[in-house]
C-alpha cells in the first residue's frame, strides 16, 4: 500500500529561482496548527485545509509509516508547505519534523508545491494565485508580466485564468473564498464580476455626466447623501419645474408684449380713465416707470440671447 502522505514527484526538482529547503530541527516549534502557535505565509493560508477524513488517512498512514516530508517555515517561521502535515501529525501524535526554505520568492514556492500536490482545480487555483499576486501589490511590490507569468506558471494554470480570478477579486471579492473552497466555478464567479463591473461602469459615466451637469447634486452622490439613481431623480424634478417656470413666464409675455406693441401710436393711451380700472390694477405713473424698466431689462435680456 503506497503512503498516504501528499508528497513530491521524487523526479520533480524545484527550479533555481524558487529556491530549495534545507532540512533542520526546529526545537521551539512544538506546537500545534490548531493552537496557532505557528504562523501561516499569507499564500499558504488560501490553500483549502484537507476534510476530516482525510486528515485522519494521512494522520492514519504518518502514524504508520512516519512524516516523509518535513514541514516548510520560512526564515522567519511560518509554514509555506506542510499545514495538513502538520495537523495530521498532531492527530497522530508525532513529533513533527521542519525544513527551512531559503529562496528568495516564497508565494512562487508555496504555489509550486502546492498546485502540484493537492487535488484542486484550475479555477482554484487561478484564484490563489490572483491573490497571492494581490498580497504582493499591497506590499510595495509591483509585479511585472514575466512575474505574474511565473506566478500562473507555478500554480499550473494561464495568465488568462489568473486574470479572470483578478477580474473577480476586483469586482465581486465576496466570491474569492467560494472558488477557493470549490463551491463556486470560476466562471460563474467571472460573470458574477463582469456584470457587476459593468454596472460600476455604467455608475461612473452617470457620475460623471452628472458633475457635468449639475456638480452640486455630484457631490452630494460622492458624500454619500444621494444614490446615483435619487440624484438622477431629484434632477429631473427640477428640470421639469424649470420647464414649467419658463412656460409660464413666455405665455405672460406673449399675452402682455404683442398687446403693448399693438397700440404704440394710437390714442389707446389717451382714452385711459383711472375711474374705470380694475381694483388694484390702476396704470400709475410708477407703473408706467416700472413697465419702462422692465422692457429696457428685457431688451437687454434680448440682445443678449441673440433674439429675433
Amino acid at each position: 500500500m503506497p503512503p498516504l502522505e501528499p508528497s513530491l514527484n521524487p523526479d520533480f526538482e524545484l527550479s533555481d529561482d524558487v529556491g530549495r529547503t534545507t532540512e533542520q530541527s526546529h526545537p521551539h516549534h512544538t506546537g500545534t496548527l490548531t493552537e496557532n502557535t505557528i504562523e501561516l505565509h499569507p499564500t499558504t493560508a488560501l490553500f483549502p485545509m484537507l476534510d476530516e477524513e482525510e486528515l485522519q488517512a494521512l494522520a492514519d498512514d504518518i502514524r504508520e509509516r512516519g512524516l516523509h516530508n518535513p514541514v516548510v517555515l520560512d526564515t522567519t517561521g511560518r509554514i509555506l508547505d506542510g499545514k495538513n502535515r502538520l495537523r495530521a501529525c498532531e492527530i497522530a501524535d508525532v513529533e513533527p519534523t521542519y525544513s527551512t526554505y531559503d529562496g528568495d520568492d516564497a508565494s512562487t514556492y508555496v504555489l509550486s508545491v502546492n498546485s502540484r500536490r493537492r487535488h484542486l482545480t484550475k479555477g482554484q487555483l487561478a484564484m490563489i494565485a490572483a491573490k497571492a499576486r494581490s498580497f504582493s501589490e499591497h506590499a510595495g511590490r509591483s509585479l511585472g508580466e514575466q512575474s505574474v507569468r511565473s506566478l500562473s506558471e507555478q500554480a499550473g494554470v494561464s495568465v488568462g485564468r489568473v486574470g479572470q480570478a483578478s477580474v473577480v477579486l476586483r469586482h465581486a471579492p465576496d466570491l474569492a473564498e467560494s472558488v477557493i473552497n470549490g463551491t463556486m466555478g470560476l466562471n460563474e464567479a467571472y460573470a458574477v464580476a463582469q456584470k457587476q463591473k459593468a454596472q460600476a461602469e455604467s455608475a461612473e459615466s452617470q457620475l460623471a455626466r452628472l458633475r457635468a451637469e449639475d456638480p452640486q447634486l455630484a457631490d452630494r452622490v460622492v458624500e454619500g447623501e444621494l444614490t446615483i439613481q435619487g440624484a438622477w431623480a431629484e434632477r429631473k424634478a427640477r428640470q421639469e419645474e424649470e420647464l414649467r417656470q419658463r412656460r409660464v413666464a413666455t405665455n405672460l409675455l406673449c399675452e402682455i408684449l404683442p398687446a403693448l406693441a399693438q397700440i404704440r401710436g394710437s390714442r389707446t393711451f389717451a382714452q385711459y380713465d383711472a375711474e374705470l380700472a380694475p381694483p388694484g390694477r390702476a396704470v400709475t405713473r410708477e407703473v408706467i416707470e416700472h413697465a419702462a424698466t422692465a422692457l429696457a431689462e428685457m431688451a437687454g435680456v434680448w440682445k443678449e440671447r441673440n433674439l429675433p
